[in-house]
């Protein structure tokens, strides 16, 4: 309890501070729907009694002028709340998902969001992140609403009949137990249907995708990814539909108990009426006051519970949101120089999980300032897990990296991470312009489109991005259309894998000459004109830098100064491409069999 009414205030002041306007004037607009209901009913009875009673109609001017001045008011507020509620959820809701995001962005490592538990957290994260906060207030006010309202008619109820309002009261306490068992059970079954849900969204976005539609149609794995998706689809149904048929056999137990208490009241009512101890307003006035005290009981009831189900994922997103860094990362970061003599690999040991193998077993090595080193192993040696090591996004199990004599551990990620340039083999394709995609690779060179051009020129893509419709502003997107409107809009334009790489390729050009230059695969997708072309490049750019360079192509890797062979974890031999070729050895053994392909 202590956790949710923390996870409440931090909806509250998340709200509060995102729109303290709109939340006062729904404070104010709840009050006045709170009001306008019991004038109503007081008006109704001064209206009926008058009625009853023998005079002139002309007494009835004044109350019939208030009843439709009250029942008038009742209409507006609802109507002012709706529409301040949307643009508070707007505001509030925007809010929320800057915080959410800059939480993820503080997130320098990449640990968690190779977890999968993480993976749920964050999705539940988004979706209650954009609505907790605003619906929090929404039931805190609607709450505010009804405690008015009940209080209200409660008072009436005591002033003609006491023993009713505590028929009605004590009437409402068996829904509120049975509500907070049922938000419970909701907020459960929310988590147990997450990871079904995604895996069903899985399935379905390989059904979907462009990327994957080749396959899927050559294989025919259609029908089986369909079979998975629509499998996990029941999984996840059969959940909900266990805790759909609970909740209506309570909701329904509930309807027949306020049913039973409401018939009650009305027929006491009537038949005191009836033995003339109460007058016809006094009638009026008791129906309208058990009707609005029951509904406001079992409204507070529900709304409460519905909060409690909320909070319970809003604290997925608190615990994204204050989660720390999921690297250790110093309070004072030693500064990250420029590199003078080289990198360091000493004795490390990697794993991805305690109870995973070791990936890296005590692997030393030396990167000179200045050299070109390449890595060169099976798939499963461990070169990319060495390239994440030595951008910081883990941190050994044992041993340690070290820049320059310095322990990466006691140096900003950020700050190590401005110092390297990169060209991977797995790149994204972003949904952006030809020109953003170049620019991503240095966010602060984007206004500047004689870099990105010149990039573009040494990656050897500057011709086909000019040629584009709009020339390097051309969205590259097979999922957008580049304009705000569905229709005229134009549809983004598609690239080839090899063009596609020769813009990853630009990004790393885009990045300038950095202390360190990290090849993985960098023409992967290239044909071997382009290849060529693309290897001289990266030669003119690196001239002199040091570069860590991972191919399975050893053509491409054999004027590099030293290359690395890994086998299982473990650095196995080392040495220059001729001493290695014609030695014993993994590395003699795959140049081997590259060269007789050639041969053949």
């Amino acid at each position: 309890m202590t956790r949710l009414l923390r996870v409440a205030s931090a909806a509250w002041l998340i709200a509060w501070r995102a729109a303290r306007g709109l939340t006062l004037a729904q404070v104010a607009a709840a009050v006045l729907g709170a009001a306008t209901p019991l004038a109503v009913a007081w008006q109704t009875k001064v209206v009926f009694d008058r009625l009853a009673a023998p005079g002139d109609a002309t007494r009835l001017a004044w109350p019939i002028t208030g009843l439709v001045a009250a029942t008038v008011l009742t209409a507006v507020p609802p109507q002012v709340l709706r529409y301040l509620r949307a643009e508070h959820g707007r505001r509030v809701g925007l809010v929320a998902l800057e915080r959410l995001y800059t939480a993820v962005n503080r997130l320098v490592g990449l640990g968690r969001f190779e977890d999968p538990q993480f993976a749920d957290r964050l999705r539940f994260a988004r979706q209650a992140g954009a609505a907790g906060p605003g619906h929090t207030v929404a039931v805190g006010l609607n709450l505010l609403q009804q405690v008015l309202v009940t209080v209200g008619f409660a008072v009436s109820l005591v002033a003609v009949r006491p023993m009713l309002a505590a028929v009605v009261v004590l009437g409402a306490l068996p829904a509120i137990g049975a509500e907070f068992a049922l938000s419970r059970r909701r907020a459960h079954a929310a988590n147990r249907v997450g990871p079904v849900e995604r895996r069903e969204l899985f399935y379905g976005q390989l059904l979907s995708d462009v990327d994957a539609a080749t396959e899927v149609r050559l294989f025919a794995a259609g029908a089986f990814l369909r079979d998975r998706m629509l499998g996990e689809r029941r999984a996840a149904d059969r959940l909900l539909r266990s805790l759909d048929r609970r909740t209506m056999a309570v909701e329904v137990a509930l309807t027949v108990l306020s049913t039973a208490v409401a018939g009650g009241c009305l027929a006491w009512t009537v038949w005191a009426a009836a033995a003339g101890r109460l007058s016809i307003g006094d009638v009026a006035m008791l129906v309208a006051a058990v009707a609005a005290v029951q509904g406001a009981l079992l409204g507070m009831v529900r709304d409460v519970a519905g909060a409690h189900t909320q909070l319970i994922m809003f604290d997925h997103y608190l615990t994204v949101v204050e989660a720390g860094s999921d690297l250790p990362v110093p309070a004072a970061p030693l500064p990250v120089t420029g590199l003078r003599e080289g990198i360091e690999f000493r004795d490390v040991w990697f794993r991805y999980r305690e109870d995973l193998p070791w990936v890296l077993r005590g692997v030393s090595f030396t990167i000179p300032h200045g050299r070109s080193v390449a890595l060169v192993g099976h798939n499963g040696a461990g070169k990319s897990t060495v390239v994440k090591l030595l951008c910081r996004f883990y941190d050994p199990g044992r041993g340690a990296i070290l820049w320059d004599g310095v322990d990466l551990r006691d140096l900003d990620p950020v700050a190590l991470r401005a110092r390297i340039a990169a060209v991977f083999q797995d790149f994204v394709s972003y949904e952006l312009s030809a020109a953003e995609n170049i620019g991503i690779g240095d966010v602060d060179a984007l206004p500047d489109r004689a870099r990105l051009e010149a990039a573009g020129r040494q990656a050897g893509v500057h011709e086909v991005l000019r040629e584009l419709p709009h020339g390097y502003d051309t969205l590259l997107s097979r999922t957008f259309f580049a304009g705000d409107e569905f229709d005229g809009a134009e549809r983004g334009t598609i690239l080839s894998g090899g063009q596609w790489q020769r813009v990853a390729v630009a990004r790393g050009f885009l990045r300038g000459r950095r202390d360190l230059m990290i090849l993985d695969e960098p023409s992967a997708r290239l044909d071997a004109e382009a290849e060529h072309q693309i290897h001289q490049g990266l030669q003119q750019m690196r001239g002199g830098g040091t570069t860590l360079l991972i191919s399975h192509r050893l053509g491409s890797i054999r004027d590099a100064d030293l290359i690395l062979v890994l086998d299982a974890g473990a650095v196995a031999a080392t040495g220059r491409h001729d001493d290695l070729v014609n030695g014993p050895g993994l590395y003699s053994e795959l140049f081997s069999l590259q060269a007789a392909g050639y041969h053949h």
